[in-house]
C-alpha cells in the first residue's frame, strides 16, 4: 500500500501516457514542482523510458508490474472505459488514489468505482471534462433546464476519437434531466428520410456527435421555446487548457477520500 504524500510532493504515474491526454499531463506534472511523475504506461511497446521536460521515467505496457516498481500516491488515467474499468481494481488493490479521465463511464461502473474507493480506502475523482469553462457552461445548462422544455446537446470533436457521443455531453444531458420533474419534450419526426439524423436521447435531450479534423473538443447547448432560443457554448482551442483541472484533482484526491464526480464538485460550483 502506498504511504500518504510528505513534504508536500506528490508522486504519479500516468495510465495511457502516449495518447493525446497523456502526452499533456506529462508535460505539466513533470513542470509541477509539488508533483513527481514517476512512471507511465502505454497500449503497445515503445521502449524502457519515456522521454520527459523533467528526465526519463520508466514507460511499460504492464501497468500492474510498474505499480509495483514505482508505488505512487497517484494514478492518473487516460484511456477509455473499458481499459480504465481494468487498471482501477490493479490501483485499489495497492491504495492507491486516483484521477479518472476515461471517456464514457456509465452508471454501473460509477457504482463500481464508489465501492472499490470504499473497500480499499482510497480517493477517486471522475472528471468527464477538466476545463473550468466546460463545468461552467454544464452547471449553467443544468440551471436553465426548468425553465425550457426543448434542448439539444452539440458536441464536436477530432476526428480520432473513437468514441460518440462525449461522456461530457451524456453528463450534461443527465445533469439537465436531474434538474426537472419529467423528460424534455422531443419532437418525434414520422418521416426519416436518413436514419439516425435526429441524434441520441438522453431523458428527451438530443445529442448529436460531430467528428471533424481540425476540431478539439467543443460543446454547445441549445434550448428552445416559442420565439426564442438560448445557447450555451465552449470551445475547447487546445488541450492546456485540461490541465490546471488535473492537476487540481491531483492535489486533492489524496486527501479526499470516497467518489467524486465531477470537476464541478471539486471547485465546489
Amino acid at each position: 500500500m502506498t504511504s500518504s504524500a510528505q513534504n508536500g510532493t506528490i508522486s504519479v504515474l500516468i495510465h495511457g501516457a502516449t495518447g493525446r491526454m497523456g502526452a499533456e499531463t506529462v508535460r505539466a506534472v513533470s513542470a509541477a514542482a509539488d508533483l513527481d511523475l514517476v512512471g507511465a504506461t502505454c497500449h503497445t511497446p515503445r521502449g524502457d523510458t519515456l522521454p520527459t521536460p523533467a528526465g526519463e521515467v520508466p514507460l511499460s505496457t504492464d501497468l500492474a508490474s510498474l505499480l509495483d516498481a514505482t508505488n505512487p500516491h497517484v494514478m492518473v488515467e487516460f484511456t477509455h472505459a473499458d481499459a480504465c474499468m481494468i487498471a482501477a481494481p490493479l490501483a485499489a488493490d495497492r491504495g492507491i488514489h486516483m484521477v479518472l479521465g476515461a471517456s464514457g463511464l456509465n452508471a454501473q461502473q460509477l457504482q463500481e468505482l464508489d465501492t472499490m474507493s470504499r473497500e480499499h480506502g482510497v480517493g477517486i475523482i471522475v472528471a468527464p471534462n477538466f476545463a473550468l469553462g466546460a463545468v461552467v457552461l454544464k452547471k449553467l445548462a443544468e440551471q436553465a433546464a426548468a425553465f425550457f422544455d426543448y434542448v439539444d446537446v452539440v458536441e464536436v470533436h477530432h476526428e480520432m476519437k473513437i468514441d460518440s457521443p462525449s461522456g461530457f455531453s451524456m453528463a450534461i444531458a443527465r445533469g439537465m434531466r436531474d434538474q426537472r420533474d419529467s423528460d424534455f419534450q422531443r419532437n418525434e419526426t414520422t418521416v426519416h428520410h436518413l436514419p439516425e439524423t435526429r441524434g441520441g436521447d438522453i431523458g428527451g435531450a438530443g445529442i448529436h456527435s460531430l467528428r471533424l479534423p481540425g476540431r478539439s473538443a467543443h460543446h454547445e447547448v441549445i434550448f428552445g421555446a416559442a420565439g426564442q432560443t438560448l445557447s450555451i457554448r465552449h470551445d475547447t482551442l487546445g488541450r492546456d487548457c485540461y490541465m490546471p483541472g488535473v492537476l487540481r484533482c491531483v492535489r486533492e484526491v489524496v486527501s479526499r477520500p470516497g467518489l467524486t464526480v465531477g470537476l464541478e464538485t471539486v471547485l465546489g460550483l
